[in-house]
């Protein structure tokens, strides 16, 4: 019986301590755009990291978008916090000077509730600052959709639910002094629940219109970090 405990002792001290954390499992994307974060230069402790799925990844160069030096783009098309949280190791091991976290979406189409979604992001949120109390963490609303684009049909009629999960992690982060940056009606048709058509190009990913309003946004964190280097 001690043999058998001890075996399955070791074989856990082998598993990946994020992969002890979720069940999650990499895609055929995922793995692709690791690879690819594993080609370039690593994470350091002047590094701002964008952090998030398919609407950071599209966003491409952040540098170029902030005005900014030492940004890097570590969206992943279709992740989850889940999927954040099994490779949050890679991004705290380099310290980095900030993260800008925008994440949920894809959770939310997997017909979660608005409070299971924010109980997740709130754990991530937890985590990162719990593990990382050096990093600076910019926790970014999610954004509205538009149904009109026949599209992404999971998330119809789903608009008072994003807005649910915005002032859930909203209000946890006010209750543990973390910074959230509320996108959210930046984007929004006016008297609606709806993402202004000409800030997207499928109802849900943004248009390069959407982009620049969004790093219009940020740039004022992004100068402000950027001072502090100066300082």
């Amino acid at each position: 019986m001690k043999i058998r405990l001890l075996s399955l002792l070791l074989l856990l001290s082998l598993v990946p301590l994020n992969a002890q954390r979720t069940s999650f499992k990499p895609f055929a994307h995922y793995n692709d755009r690791m690879a690819e974060f594993a080609r370039e230069k690593p994470i350091n402790s002047e590094t701002i990291v964008m952090l998030g799925d398919s609407m950071t990844e599209f966003g491409l160069d952040w540098n170029d978008r902030l005005d900014g030096a030492n940004i890097v783009n570590r969206g992943i098309m279709s992740d989850t916090v889940e999927g954040v949280l099994y490779r949050l190791d890679k991004v705290l091991a380099g310290h980095p000077k900030a993260i800008f976290l925008m994440i949920g979406i894809n959770d939310l189409s997997h017909n979660l509730t608005a409070q299971q979604v924010a109980d997740k992001i709130n754990r991530l949120v937890k985590r990162i600052c719990d593990e990382a109390p050096e990093t600076q963490l910019y926790v970014e609303s999610c954004l509205p959709i538009n149904e009109s684009f026949g599209k992404w049909k999971t998330l119809w009629g789903r608009g008072d639910a994003i807005q649910d999960i915005n002032r859930l992690v909203s209000d946890y982060c006010k209750r543990h002094d973390v910074e959230f940056i509320n996108l959210y009606p930046r984007f929004l048709s006016q008297g609606t629940d709806q993402l202004r058509k000409e800030l997207t190009r499928d109802g849900l990913h943004l248009s390069p219109a959407g982009y620049r309003i969004w790093g219009y946004e940020l740039r004022p964190y992004i100068r402000e970090l950027m001072e502090e280097d100066r300082d």
